[in-house]
């Protein structure tokens, strides 16, 4: 019984110095893995157009086409629109905490209107994100950004069609900012049931409006002919051959138009999708 009392202390010595080492291990691990985090992360500085095209995936006329589009819509609206396509996401956050300061840092949108929205995709990860600002929460509402990138986007990003892709995100963001495009509200099932409840009773009053409106087309014809009448060109694929509405293939100054941000802020509103 003595010799055991006297390796009693030793014992637990040694046992005290082994946990002793162990957490010094494990802390030692977490400030590495912690250093690694912040190492590994790269914040992509503000872009030089409004359309950034980092990974290749459309032509370069689609994409001079698109950054024009946007840089147009924002001397319509004064909202800005940026897309910025990479390869990978080069952090370990998540897509909505990286992208929302990477935003916030671009500055998208007016200070005072905070009116910026960003489309983000990362075609490596298949991963896409509309960061929305403040002052276009209302228009561009979560449920809103998740319909443009899960129910038009993303069925043509599996088709690998990009260029497709991007332009009726482009599109459908710009309505949206606009205040004519707020989605469905429903999912395809949702929709679906509702139809068939509906269906059969509204074949009367389509009968109708197609009959008034064949009534209304033969007096029009016969008052001044068919055809295309307005103050400018007719409207093609985005581009206004004359006149009013859609926009020009340049700034105002011709070329390429360069993006600046107006100090616009993010909160994270805002919705994505994976394809």
């Amino acid at each position: 019984m003595s010799v055991r009392r006297r390796h009693e202390p030793v014992r637990g010595r040694l046992l005290s110095s082994q946990l002793g080492r162990t957490w010094a291990l494990l802390l030692a691990v977490c400030l590495f893995g912690a250093g690694s985090v912040t190492a590994a992360e790269v914040m992509p500085p503000k872009p030089a157009g409004y359309f950034n095209d980092n990974a290749g995936v459309v032509s370069k006329e689609a994409a001079l086409q698109f950054n024009e589009q946007l840089a147009q819509f924002e001397r319509e609206t004064s909202n800005q629109i940026v897309v910025a396509v990479f390869r990978k996401m080069e952090t370990d956050s998540s897509i909505e905490d990286y992208t929302q300061r990477i935003a916030q840092s671009w500055g998208v949108g007016q200070a005072d209107r905070r009116n910026g929205a960003v489309l983000f995709v990362f075609v490596d990860d298949r991963k896409m994100f509309v960061q929305v600002g403040y002052g276009l929460e209302g228009v561009i509402p979560d449920v809103t950004a998740f319909d443009i990138t899960e129910r038009h986007i993303k069925p043509k990003f599996r088709n690998n069609d990009y260029e497709g892709g991007l332009a009726t995100g482009i599109d459908l963001l710009m309505k949206a900012a606009r205040g004519e495009y707020t989605g469905t509200g429903k999912t395809v099932s949702e929709s679906s049931t509702e139809e068939e409840v509906t269906g059969s009773g509204c074949i009367l009053p389509i009968l109708m409006l197609l009959f008034v409106i064949y009534v209304a087309t033969r007096g029009r014809k016969r008052r001044r002919g068919w055809g295309y009448s307005g103050s400018g060109g007719p409207f093609i694929g985005g581009w206004s051959s004359g006149g009013g509405g859609g926009w020009s293939s340049g700034s105002s100054g011709g070329g390429f138009s360069g993006f600046s941000g107006g100090g616009g802020s993010f909160g994270g509103g805002g919705a994505g999708s994976s394809w």
